[in-house]
């Protein structure tokens, strides 16, 4: 007792040379210090609350919370767990009159702390402190109200007042004297009371800090304290200026403590994740604060130690730490923004991608945000994203995260580079095209499967003649089985494109593309089937023309499907590709020309000769079918040529 008043003496006499501002930074600490405690204070009590209104719910799990404020765990451990409730909503548990004791005893440390350097904002504070804890008084022993629970760890209560609010509002306070007291101002920061390993651990933080910090662009916050306390380095930062959002950083040598209060848990959660390459224990995370208090603003705090095995994986940490707080602020916002336009879970994906690639979501809010994207569908596409529509549905799942990806990297850069808002919207709306465009690439891939199926039935065509034509046995029945399996198959896959079709509103040559891909396979499909029909044996002037035709279906097959994949990649503007859709447009017209060539030929061979009618009748289907195949081939050319022109022409 004597060696307290003799720090209070001194503290008075130094007070009373007019040098009491040399007391401030160690009061600020304490008040810090104190803000810490009552933090976790309230969520023991909070935690005793959700016991006693479920006793079969989760167990005591704050204490990791208890040891980074350097709190015994076991008492308030025993007062969770043993805490009920009366019919009349009375909480009751061991060591309760204690722990609201200590409550108050950590507000009056933080009112004392504030008072050292404004001493009106502290007596109104005062004030307030003392009237809620009158209101509260008249409590039995290890008893409170579920109500008064409810009105103490609120952020507003019914009647807007409530201790939890204080609490935040002396936590400011303390911030804005730390701010303004500080012994030095180093690498950024506010500090006091560094020792030297203090600085290179502060330095790593602001390191992390200062490469991000540019993102949030004209949005406040990232102001960063750092103090020693004891055996302790403490950093805090105050992130933006949502209330009770705040981290606090505890290094004790090279252990690395995180404090970090929200009051939303999945931002809390996205917070966790940024840090998910270093080997962190995190506690908290899976819980709910507000059940059973309601859902009035309760802050979640989340606790994680890191263990380093040296200050190289202690000091990445901390930088690692400093760099990601720029990425939470807004992040809700962000978050509900791209909700309109993806999934939940997609959306916090691209948030994440934009943290983890150093472009954030500040900038794409500052351009705009949600009209940012709507101007660019509504310029854009307005005939091919419908009103209200989300682009996931539109573009399909992955192109709709890539482009608003891409929203996050042109606005990042647009601003960082001093560009105008309105090149930056013409890039947004490019890359809208692009994707759309690439939309149409997907569809053109379907068209090539189906000249895929084209091909194999054409081969096979080829196959059966080349058989007949070596005199050996061939299982026509078989293939003509196989290729209506093939027929079927794409007939489903014409299906699938053209819902497709619909659904990205492509433009009209796709489809016919389509319907002309699906013709030739009914084409060739049907000569499949009158092979299966032919005589064992034919004459070999007659197999020679029909071994031309399928040569030249399957020539078309192949050229059509060059064509195609050329054809997706000239939007890209790259000319070779135009030339080669061009060339192959030119080979299906010959491969149609040798068709006309060789089905004549076999047609005069059959008329002018003295074959039996069975015979004649088969060859002559049978070439019927292939040419009218390459005749569609031919077609598909024709309408191939007119898609390039016009991607040529925009």
């Amino acid at each position: 007792m004597a060696a307290q008043s003799g720090t209070v003496m001194k503290s008075q006499i130094v007070e009373h040379l007019g040098q009491g501002e040399i007391l401030l930074p160690s009061r600020i600490a304490e008040g810090l210090a104190a803000n810490d405690r009552v933090k976790v204070r309230l969520s023991v009590l909070q935690a005793a609350a959700r016991h006693a209104c479920d006793p079969q719910g989760a167990a005591f799990n704050l204490g990791e919370e208890c040891r980074g404020v350097n709190l015994d765990v076991f008492p308030l451990e025993t007062l969770v767990n043993g805490a009920t409730l009366t019919a009349h909503d009375i909480l009751v548990a061991p060591g309760l009159t204690a722990l609201r004791n200590s409550i108050w005893g950590d507000v009056d440390a933080m009112i004392d702390a504030v008072a050292a350097g404004d001493p009106d904002d502290a007596a109104r504070a005062r004030e307030r402190a003392a009237a809620l804890h009158a209101d509260g008084a008249a409590q039995a022993a290890d008893t409170i109200e579920l109500s008064e629970v409810t009105r103490l760890t609120s952020v507003s209560a019914g009647n807007g007042v409530s201790l939890h609010r204080l609490v935040m509002e002396l936590h400011k306070a303390l911030n804005r004297l730390a701010a303004a007291h500080a012994e030095e101002d180093f690498a950024g920061a506010h500090v006091h009371g560094l020792h030297a390993d203090d600085r290179i651990a502060v330095a790593a933080f602001m390191r992390g800090l200062d490469a991000t910090r540019k993102l949030k662009f004209d949005h406040p916050g990232l102001s960063t304290t750092a103090a020693r306390t004891g055996n302790r380095l403490l950093i805090q930062n105050d992130i933006g200026e949502t209330d009770a959002h705040v981290v606090v950083i505890a290094v004790e040598d090279r252990a690395v403590t995180v404090t970090y209060t929200d009051v939303h848990l999945p931002r809390a959660k996205f917070f966790t994740a940024l840090l998910r390459d270093f080997p962190v224990e995190w506690s908290g995370l899976d819980r709910k604060s507000a059940e059973g208090l309601g859902d009035d603003g309760v802050f979640y705090l989340i606790s994680g130690r890191l263990a380093a095995d040296g200050t190289g994986l202690r000091d990445a940490f901390l930088e690692a730490l400093g760099a990601s707080l720029v990425f939470l602020i807004d992040w809700n916002k962000a978050r509900k923004v791209l909700r309109n336009w993806v999934s939940k879970g997609d959306a916090i994906g691209i948030l994440d991608w934009g943290a983890r690639n150093r472009f954030g979501h500040r900038g794409f809010l500052a351009l705009g945000g949600d009209e940012l994207v709507a101007s660019a569908v509504h310029h854009a596409a307005p005939n091919r994203i419908g009103f209200g529509e989300r682009l996931d549905r539109a573009l399909g799942r992955d192109a709709a995260v890539e482009f608003l990806r891409g929203v996050l990297r042109v606005s990042a850069e647009a601003l960082l580079e001093g560009g105008s808002v309105r090149l930056a919207r013409d890039r947004i709306e490019a890359e809208l095209v692009r994707h759309l465009q690439r939309a149409d690439r997907i569809l053109l891939s379907i068209v090539v499967r189906q000249l895929g199926l084209a091909h194999d039935i054409a081969g096979g065509i080829a196959l059966f003649i080349a058989e007949r034509q070596a005199g050996r046995h061939f299982d026509s029945a078989a293939f003509a089985a196989r290729a209506r399996h093939i027929e079927e198959k794409a007939d489903r896959i014409a299906l699938e494109a053209r819902q497709e079709i619909e659904r990205f509103e492509a433009e009209g040559t796709i489809k016919r593309l389509v319907d002309i891909a699906e013709q030739t396979i009914d084409d060739l499909e049907q000569a499949a089937f009158i092979a299966s029909l032919a005589p064992e044996t034919m004459d070999a002037d007659l197999l020679s023309p029909l071994a031309d035709l399928a040569d030249a279906a399957i020539a078309g097959a192949e050229a059509a499907a060059r064509g195609a994949v050329a054809a997706a990649d000239v939007p890209d503007g790259r000319r070779i590709d135009s030339e080669d859709a061009f060339a192959a447009v030119a080979r299906l017209i010959e491969a149609e020309h040798d068709g006309d060539r060789a089905e004549r030929a076999l047609t005069t061979r059959v008329l002018r000769g003295e074959t039996d009618l069975k015979t004649a009748l088969s060859v002559l289907e049978l070439a019927r079918a292939i040419e009218r195949a390459t005749d569609c081939l031919a077609a598909f050319g024709h309408v191939l040529r007119e898609r390039v022109l016009d991607e040529l022409a925009t």
